[in-house]
């Protein structure tokens, strides 16, 4: 007598089979190395330490973690990190602006393998970077304010991107393929099109990688569609022991729909093309035992194409070169380490609406780090900076840790830092907004209180912190004696200090189950980061800001990830946004994916509950977004 098996318990036995044949093979090989969050080394420009041993707060993302996110951009990455407000106009990484902690976009710096993507036009453009999600090795997130080590414009952090090195040769290609399943004004389907391949060539401790990413679609409103492409080349050579030399250069092109991004309801025709070269050389010399030396020249372009039409048609057209060398030290010696570095910094711009300028900056550092000790470390430094624009200026901060136990660390950190205006700040002149000339930098001051646990399976962490900046920069209206507030211009001015006061929670718990089971780990994290800006001035009540209070007051993020039959990985994330002068939402994402050695295949859904919100201007952000997607490694 045959028995049919009802539908639901078929697709059990054949999933429970195809485990049974999975956990009986042998796993040969993996396509990414294991280590430990803790085991990760933050090589900033002077000191280098294991994250463990750094007295910040400081957040990796590691090439585990991202691979087991429903994203596919950098950008969406940075959006579940709580303290970051990423706020996007568009989807696939088109256009974004990263604040930490309250900041502005203008406030936070971002570079790649250490060298610092600067844009003296707008901090708009600091994120139209030729790097894909696909070469990213880790994230580093440093929230405060940090001109000690980094120098100019890390008002309140600093984000580096970590890439991946070359450990073999090899070709690698992925695509992806993704709807909203809506209909656009001609009745086609909404979607998106991905491809990416990158090759490697490793021999004899050299190595060589190039990667070329691809991604278009139509949008998913009017005027939103999007075509842009990156290509990104580094290589390690190691001439012996002493002399290794880092090569990288890029080129991106984002040509998108510009729909509500800065003038809306008007722009709604305007376009947008945004092209940056990126490249960069450094040295890495051991003088002798105790000295390293590192030298390194970067050059960045960019060309901002703003069209912007109603009915008459505007164009805003910029080209923006940066130039900047750097010479970085390290001297190991009995008492501790000493960084010291110089760097110098150029900076043009030849734009249509903000006219032609230069400028230079010249930075000193020096830092001192205390011998390791089982129990106490700290480290203290400064940063002398000459800018043509505003003269001299010092920034000096430090930070110190205590081990309550080998896992359980202590930590506070002070640090000062200043962010310059930029050349939108200072020259704009268009309709309804007039630059200021006379503006100042903006200076901060920042102190924080932290305990963290990173090592085993369960972490956690807690910190509380103060910001106050001064000069802060807004663009207002004077409305003393007008009747009509709408027919005034924006105009920047240091009008006020920002204060910003806040504190942050994090736990996590990550294990590893049975190794040929059902169920092989299961990674559960959250976070919660809190925020209460006030602000003082004299004109305060004269004046109306565009800017003043925009950063979100509560933020909530969590993640679910487990394997599955040992290739199959399941994740699921929140994150919940309540903005200080905007509604709450809460966003929900998944992906399902099938991981072998050299292939994955998986499917994300991004957006779930099709919730309706937006980030940045008058943009709202996609609904519920299904995208499948692969790569092959050979």
């Amino acid at each position: 007598m045959r028995v049919a098996i009802p539908n639901n318990k078929l697709l059990l036995s054949l999933f429970l089979g195809l485990c049974g044949s999975a956990t009986a093979q042998q796993r040969t090989d993996s396509s990414l190395p294991v280590y430990h969050l803790d085991e990760v080394i933050v090589q900033e420009n002077r000191l280098a330490a294991p994250v463990k041993a750094i007295n910040r707060n400081i957040t990796i993302i590691t090439r585990k973690q991202i691979e087991a996110m429903p994203v596919t951009s950098i950008t969406e990455v940075l959006s579940y990190v709580p303290g970051l407000d990423v706020r996007q106009r568009g989807p696939a990484g088109i256009q974004a602006d990263i604040g930490i902690d309250g900041g502005t976009f203008d406030q936070t710096l971002i570079l790649i393998n250490g060298v610092k993507i600067t844009d003296p036009q707008t901090g708009h453009n600091v994120m139209n970077l030729p790097v894909s999600l696909n070469d990213v090795d880790h994230i580093e997130v440093l929230k405060g304010a940090a001109a000690r080590i980094y120098g100019i414009n890390a008002l309140n952090g600093a984000i580096n991107i970590v890439t991946r090195k070359a450990t073999e040769s090899g070709i690698g290609i992925n695509a992806s393929l993704g709807s909203s399943f809506k209909k656009n004004e001609k009745n086609n389907l909404y979607g998106a099109v991905g491809f990416g391949a990158n090759g490697s060539l490793v021999k004899k401790g050299n190595s060589q990688s190039l990667s070329y990413s691809r991604n278009q679609g139509n949008g998913y409103r009017y005027n939103t569609d999007f075509d842009n492409y990156r290509a990104f080349y580094q290589a390690a050579f190691e001439n012996d022991s002493l002399h290794k030399y880092n090569v990288m250069a890029g080129f991106v092109s984002n040509d998108y729909g510009a729909n509500g991004f800065y003038a809306a309801p008007g722009d709604l025709n305007s376009k947008e093309t945004v092209k940056t070269v990126l490249a960069a050389v450094s040295n890495t010399s051991r003088i002798n035992p105790n000295w390293v030396m590192t030298p390194r020249v970067s050059y960045r372009y960019t060309k901002d194409d703003y069209v912007y039409i109603k009915p008459d048609q505007y164009r805003n057209l910029h080209n923006t070169h940066v130039v900047d060398a750097e010479l970085n030290n390290t001297f190991n010696t009995h008492i501790g380490t000493f960084g010291a570095g110089v760097e110098g910094r150029y900076e043009h711009i030849k734009s249509t609406s903000l006219g032609n300028h230069d400028r230079t900056n010249l930075g000193l550092f020096g830092e001192y780090k205390s011998i390791a000790d089982r129990r106490f470390t700290f480290t203290v430094g400064g940063y002398l900076n000459y800018n043509s624009f505003y003269g001299w200026q010092f920034f000096p901060g430090a930070d110190v840790g205590f081990n309550v136990t080998p896992t359980l660390k202590l930590y506070a950190n002070a640090g000062t830092a200043q962010r310059l205006p930029t050349y939108t700040d200072l020259y704009y002149k268009g309709k309804g907004i007039i630059g200021n000339e006379n503006l100042g930098p903006e200076k901060a001051k920042y102190a924080e209180l932290g305990l963290r646990k990173f090592t085993g399976q369960f972490s956690y962490g807690a910190s509380a912190f103060y910001r106050q900046v001064n000069n802060f920069i807004d663009y207002v209206k004077d409305t003393a004696g007008v009747s009509n507030p709408a027919t005034l211009n924006w105009q920047p001015q240091n009008f006020q200090r920002a204060d910003m006061k806040g504190f942050r929670l994090n736990a996590g718990y990550n294990t590893t189950l049975q190794a040929h089971g059902v169920f092989n780990s299961l990674g559960i994290n959250a976070g919660y980061n809190y925020l209460s800006p006030s602000f003082k001035g004299d004109a305060l009540s004269t004046k109306i800001s565009r800017y003043v209070i925009e950063s979100l007051r509560h933020q909530f993020s969590a993640n679910v990830q487990t394997t599955v039959c040992q290739y199959f990985n399941i994740s699921a994330a929140a994150r919940y946004n309540m903005r200080i002068n905007y509604k709450d939402y809460t966003v929900i994402d998944t992906r399902v994916a099938y991981k072998r050695s050299r292939y994955q295949v998986y499917v994300d859904a991004n957006n779930l509950l099709d919730v309706t919100y937006i980030e940045a201007a008058a943009v709202p952000m996609p609904g519920r977004w299904i995208t499948l997607g692969g790569g092959y490694r050979f």
